[in-house]
């Protein structure tokens, strides 16, 4: 805890030890102090400064080397020679009657005052035996058992004349107790000890720093809190959010501009300090949490301490007496058991099990790039100063001088780090073509027409609190494996370019972007028979930035068209399954009341498409791939098209049938955008709404799919149900199991070994294949701590069954 902080900062009920022994001292009228200081002396003078804000006066001895008690207070005696004056430490929690001690030691006209006070335990303090009057007759400094001889014990605060300094050698080590004490009993000065009432904790072990939390939260000890009392224990400080639905148990303390959500649960001597965010499910009891730490959903936190900044995922768990260190990361369902220490800028991975304390290594793996670009939650993983230094390094990754294209969705979030970007890509050297609020396809359009690269910014799909920030390259698709290492080695290293004033990047807003992109896309695609077949088509634009190229687009088809929910809602940049589900039902409904041929939805960047039929049945996503394979087929009669190694093999029978090849991919859309960019390949899909229309780019393209569709529906002359129909029903079942970094490659290894003589592709992951045509995938996630599996049968319960046995072996060798 103190590896990265002076231990007179650390908090005590969201206030620094030393704040609270600086307010002691001001309650009993010393308001002029001198601080000596040394470890990490310049955070204490940056937090206190002149002490103005608590309406003291104070000033700064700094030791070069260790002093000692005594010799610390030495060099400071320019300031103390004129008076007699109080020494207390900075790191002893305590609302001792100081006037009183002062008054003692005046009476009895002492040269040393010792503050003493009775502890239960003496071990760790010196000892102190006084007599009749007060004076002292023996001190003894950390005694063992067979030494005690008193339970009263120095606390560390002393009265004293100016004359003790003629005592202490300068610029040496010298203790009060061990050196100058003795030598002024031995010659007989008076040395009186003052047995004080009240509270007074030494905070030197983690057991005391607790304790003395709890002793603050019920009210042991006289120490001045901020906020208010809304419940009996329960303090808020000002500026707090805490839901009506979040159950708090006091005594507690949640500090100031905290957050604290519906279904969180904080209970006895917690304490939540400033800028702490404490997400549903989440429950917290005798934990001690510092300032500006993030804890997710389902977190289970007992008796533990967490230093600033740090983050807390989803579901981890961290048991009694575990300590974790400032700006640390906690990984999705990881556990730290009790009595743990992770020092201070660790990384645990997610779902790892931490029995040895972290001290110089992180258990983690570092991953920049996950499937869907640089992904992390708002303002927690991902915040403007991130963002800034990953475009710093994206731009170091391109020649100077060229210009990047830079996009987003509507959220406020991505607005925010979007001109952060911008910022540093011009820093850097680059210019900038700002094409604002676009669906993701019209930003891979325009990126890719004469373009370095460009940077879409969109809220992470279905969490609206995550965003991802996606980096293209000069076609416009999303950048290759050996960019993002380039990219994330330049990162790491932050090597970033810095543009000399003169050198500082332009910024464009270019015009017409729609117009551009619409008619490119009719140029391309086939819409012949459209106009002539009279098709009536429903579209849902999501509330999403789909809408923005909706009205030039079907302007020029020539379609008749019912345009649902167009209008952008910032509130609303993303959706969850629940939501997607439900809009899918309400366009269903519309398409049959309307009797329309169909109706499609995208999401909220254009970029994928969900149908419904002309009886307004939802067509499922793996179901829509293969309607949409077979008109495409039909149609061609020849050529290949793209498909991922998880897709079901009856893909391979509908393109078969029709004279078509089906070429398999890897999970990867970047692969299977290099295999769409063949002029051979006449389609390409990944069963999750994601579609690719070769002719006119080789991503996906929510609108190009539409249009597309349009056009095999109104030539083909049969309803999307007739297709559906006649296509064999397929039975693919997926699940993710929590697999820790370190077993990873043995998970794969024991996974080929289960294998035996049975049939093994290899061409993402491993996919075993049995003898009667059953085939479980098991791959293992590039970002994540997880491993997904897939599993096909001739019906539910035998992928069901497949499913079970492969999920036991990943399991058995992840043990």
């Amino acid at each position: 805890m103190t590896a990265s902080m002076p231990k007179p900062l650390l908090p005590v009920v969201n206030r620094p030890i030393m704040e609270h022994v600086l307010r002691l001292l001001k309650r009993h009228g010393l308001t002029e102090t001198v601080v000596t200081v040394q470890f990490l002396a310049s955070l204490v003078k940056n937090y206190f400064g002149d002490g103005e804000e608590l309406g003291m006066e104070l000033t700064y001895a700094h030791e070069e080397k260790p002093l000692g008690t005594a010799g610390s207070v030495k060099n400071a005696e320019e300031a103390l020679k004129d008076d007699a004056f109080l020494v207390i430490s900075g790191d002893a929690l305590t609302d001792f009657d100081l006037s009183d001690l002062i008054r003692f030691h005046r009476e009895r006209g002492a040269m040393v005052t010792v503050c003493l006070t009775r502890v239960p335990n003496p071990l760790e303090f010196g000892i102190t035996i006084v007599d009749e009057d007060g004076r002292v007759e023996r001190f003894l400094e950390k005694p063992t058992w067979g030494q005690v001889f008193s339970d009263t014990v120095n606390t560390g605060i002393y009265v004293m004349e100016p004359e003790v300094f003629d005592y202490v050698e300068s610029d040496v080590s010298v203790d009060w107790s061990g050196d100058v004490f003795p030598r002024l009993m031995k010659e007989g000065k008076p040395i009186y000890g003052y047995v004080a009432e009240g509270y007074w904790e030494d905070v030197g072990t983690l057991e005391s720093y607790v304790k003395a939390q709890a002793d603050a939260l019920e009210g042991k000890v006289d120490a001045e809190r901020d906020g208010f009392e809304i419940s009996p224990g329960v303090w808020v400080a000002e500026g707090a959010e805490v839901h009506p639905d979040a159950t708090l148990r006091g005594p507690l303390f949640i500090g100031d501009y905290a957050k604290v959500e519906a279904g969180a649960e904080i209970r006895e001597h917690s304490v939540i300090g400033s800028n702490v965010v404490v997400k549903s499910g989440a429950f917290l009891h005798r934990a001690v949490v510092d300032d500006n730490v993030y804890i997710g959903p389902q977190c289970n936190l007992r008796g533990c301490v967490i230093g600033k900044n740090t983050d807390v995922m989803r579901a981890a768990r961290l048991e009694d007496g575990a300590v974790v260190g400032d700006e640390c990361f906690i990984g999705e369902e990881s556990i730290v058991q009790g009595n743990v220490r992770v020092y201070p800028f660790k990384t645990i991975e997610a779902g790892a099990f931490v029995n040895t304390s972290v001290i110089w290594e992180s258990r983690g793996q570092a991953h920049l790039f996950g499937a869907r670009g640089v992904s992390g939650i708002l303002n927690v993983e991902i915040t403007p100063e991130v963002a800034v230094r990953l475009a710093g390094a994206y731009a170091t990754t391109l020649k100077k001088g060229s210009t990047v294209t830079t996009a987003r969705d509507h959220s406020r979030g991505a607005r925010a780090l979007k001109r952060a970007m911008i910022s540093a890509l011009q820093s850097s050297a680059m210019d900038v073509r700002d094409l604002e609020n676009v669906p993701l396809p019209v930003a891979r359009q325009q990126t890719a027409r004469g373009t370095a690269g460009g940077i879409m910014i969109r809220t992470t799909p279905g969490v609206p609190d995550s965003v991802d920030i996606m980096f293209l390259d000069e076609r416009g698709a999303d950048l290759s494996q050996a960019g993002q290492r380039k990219l994330d080695r330049v990162y790491a290293r932050q090597e970033y370019r810095r543009a000399f004033p003169g050198e500082i990047g332009d910024l464009h807003f270019p015009s017409s972007v729609y117009d551009s992109y619409t008619g490119a896309l009719l140029r391309a695609v086939d819409t012949a028979g459209i106009a002539e077949s009279g098709l009536k088509v429903v579209v849902d634009a999501s509330n999403g930035s789909a809408g923005l190229v909706l009205p030039s687009l079907l302007g020029r088809l020539g379609v008749d068209s019912l345009t649902i929910n167009p209008g952008l809602d910032e509130s609303r940049p993303t959706e969850t399954a629940e939501t997607r589900r439900a809009g899918l039902v309400r366009l269903g409904e519309i398409v049959a009341s309307a009797r329309a041929a169909f109706g499609v939805r995208f999401d909220p960047v254009g970029e994928r498409l969900s149908l419904v039929d002309e009886h307004g049945c939802i067509v499922e996503d793996d179901r829509a791939l293969l309607v949409m394979l077979d008109l495409v087929a039909a149609e061609r009669r020849s050529g290949r098209v793209a498909l991922p190694v998880t897709t079901t093999r009856i893909a391979e029978q509908v393109a078969a049938y029709h004279g078509t090849q089906v070429e398999w991919t890897t999970s990867s859309p970047d692969d299977l955008t290099r295999v769409c960019r063949d002029e051979a390949t006449v389609f390409g899909g990944d069963g999750r709404g994601g579609f690719i229309v070769p002719e006119f780019s080789s991503v996906y393209d929510g609108s190009a799919a539409f249009v597309r569709l349009i056009g095999l529906v109104a030539r083909t002359q049969l309803t999307l149900s007739q297709i559906d129909a006649r296509i064999p029903r397929a039975h693919v079942h997926r699940r993710d199991l929590a697999t820790p970094w370190a077993v990873k490659g043995l998970v794969m290894r024991t996974v080929v070994e289960a294998a035996g003589d049975r049939s093994v592709d290899t061409t993402d992951g491993v996919r075993v294949v049995e003898s009667d045509g059953r085939w479980v995938m098991v791959l293992p996630d590039p970002a994540e701590a997880v491993t997904h599996l897939w599993a096909e049968g001739p019906d539910e319960e035998s992928a069901e069954a497949l499913l079970d046995e492969w999920a036991e072996v990943v399991d058995s060798a992840g043990r």
